[in-house]
């Protein structure tokens, strides 16, 4: 385990600081707050999913019949260029942060400086890529494109120890107010650009809003000011935590990337429209839940390191409830792509539906695998995990070239079948002497995995009999309520998942009055 975990004595940050400042460089440590803040950010995190969903599903409807498919390519394919550089923005150094047991002002200080010289000089990195992805994809629009993307970096700079101090606090409810009010922003930036005939700059646009909202936002809820830079041994250590991070979510990103540059470079942007509409339909769900979930597990587990038992079952509590929340969406994804590709996006984006559809079981094993790497970050076990990701990344760039010659549906289909031959052996080798055995990640999934595929087939025999006889919205409306319903019923009563989410909802509403345990 990495050495990030040593205790070291606590100093107090500058004078000035409030006690929100202060108890963001602390940490939440108290048992029984620790568990209240979890269980209220959670409850938040699902309410800021409900509302960004919503405002996405609003501004991809709209956007989606004001742009054209070449115009999400054009976005796709620098997408492509700045996710890349993106896994270097903060270096690792927020989840290095966040998974320190003991923080202090002058760390974070030296921290906050480096992140702010990383920013900058990516910036200038993904500016100067311009002629060079213009001319790689024979697209001279790419180049001012490039340019006014380039400015992403150096605005989330400025946020990412900010947004680590807000995370250290289990301040989530503060995390989840900015980002839907930059969601919010965002939508009506892309929207009103869409509607004056911007074309793509309306998505551009929208991508800038974001970071530059949200870098306001959180200094306004952590007001701490950074001070001068230091160099110590601690922090050696905590650059190379975060350096490790860094390399595995490189490695990552290639795995989980090869299929849109190859699509782009050998079938052109209209194809890679296509598969990119499609994966964001099914993928922005997943990695929403799971991403904004891990935002509230992480710094919880990362509290919890020191006490394995109290961790190992708040991390399966944790994981049962993100697969919950996951698997009907992705089951209806699978399931009902012709209807809701037509009713999102439109007629002329049909081609879509065949690529969602087999694209739902990567996304399943997404959303099965992705919280076992919250539990080894927050145990230190980074190197383990960039071995994890090691092994992935070659399997799936194979996978998905030996599906190119098919388009973007082959791809689709190689890319399923590598996530899912690999999803038993990873499982494995992650929990590998954590404490966490086979039966407790089974019991974990089961449920959810069960009612999942049995609500399912309850909302596709509907859709089946029905079809033909209603309008293709009120089939849809029908085939989603049945199979939520269905899926409710199951999970709760059947499956006796009822106790533990009414207490949930209990202690998310502070209503909880029994003394609080993990």
């Amino acid at each position: 385990m990495d050495n990030s975990s040593e205790v070291k004595t606590i100093e107090s940050p500058a004078p000035s600081a409030n006690s929100d400042v202060q108890q963001g460089i602390t940490g939440v440590s108290e048992t029984g707050e620790l568990k209240r803040k979890s269980v209220r950010g959670g409850a938040a995190i699902i309410v800021n999913q409900a509302v960004v969903m919503g405002l996405q599903i609003v501004t991809t409807v709209v956007l989606a019949r004001l742009l054209s498919p070449s115009d999400y390519g054009l976005q796709a394919m620098v997408l492509t260029l700045t996710g890349f550089f993106s896994l270097f923005r903060d270096a690792g150094l927020s989840v290095a942060s966040v998974q320190r047991q003991n923080l202090d002002h002058e760390q974070i200080s030296t921290l906050f400086w480096i992140n702010q010289a990383i920013g900058g000089f990516l910036t200038i990195v993904v500016a100067a890529s311009a002629p060079l992805l213009a001319a790689f994809y024979k697209d001279p629009r790419l180049y001012w494109i490039t340019v006014a993307s380039a400015t992403i970096f150096l605005l989330h700079s400025l946020s990412i120890q900010h947004r680590a101090l807000l995370d250290r606090a289990m301040r989530i409810t503060t995390s989840v107010k900015i980002d839907i009010i930059a969601c919010t922003i965002g939508a009506v930036v892309a929207i009103a650009m869409g509607a004056f005939g911007f074309g793509y700059w309306a998505l551009i646009c929208q991508n800038i809003a974001l970071p530059l909202i949200g870098t306001i936002g959180v200094w306004i809820a952590m007001p701490w000011m950074p001070g001068k830079p230091r160099w110590t041994e601690d922090l050696r250590s905590m650059v190379r935590f975060g350096s490790t991070v860094t390399v595995n979510s490189f490695i990552t990103y290639l795995a989980y990337n090869a299929e849109k540059v190859l699509l782009g470079r050998y079938w052109g942007s209209a194809p890679l429209g296509l598969y990119g509409r499609a994966y964001q339909l099914t993928n922005l769900p997943v990695q929403q839940l799971t991403g904004s979930m891990g935002s509230v597990a992480f710094p919880m587990l990362s509290r919890l390191q020191h006490d394995p038992e109290r961790l190992r079952r708040s991390y399966l509590k944790s994981h049962s409830v993100v697969v919950s929340l996951t698997v009907p969406v992705v089951f209806t994804c699978g399931l009902f792509a012709d209807e809701i590709v037509r009713l999102l996006l439109g007629p002329k984006w049909d081609g879509a539906a065949p690529i969602l559809r087999c694209l739902s079981p990567t996304m399943l094993v997404f959303a099965l695998l992705n919280p076992l790497n919250w539990f080894m970050r927050a145990t230190g076990l980074v190197e383990r995990s960039l071995k994890i990701a090691l092994v992935i990344c070659p399997i799936v760039i194979v996978a998905v070239a030996v599906g190119l010659h098919w388009g973007p549906i082959g791809v689709a289909v190689g890319y399923s079948t590598a996530m899912v031959v690999l999803f038993i052996p990873l499982v494995l080798w992650a929990k590998h002497n954590t404490g966490i055995t086979g039966a407790d990640y089974f019991d974990a999934v089961k449920r959810p995995l069960m009612a999942g595929v049995l609500s399912g087939a309850a909302g596709w025999v509907v859709g089946y009999v029905n079809h033909g006889f209603l309008n293709p919205i009120v089939l849809l409306g029908v085939e989603l309520i049945v199979s939520f319903v269905v899926y409710a019923l199951l999970l709760l009563f059947v499956m006796g998942q009822k106790a533990m989410y009414l207490d949930l909802i209990r202690e998310a509403m502070g209503r909880n009055r029994a003394p609080a345990t993990t």
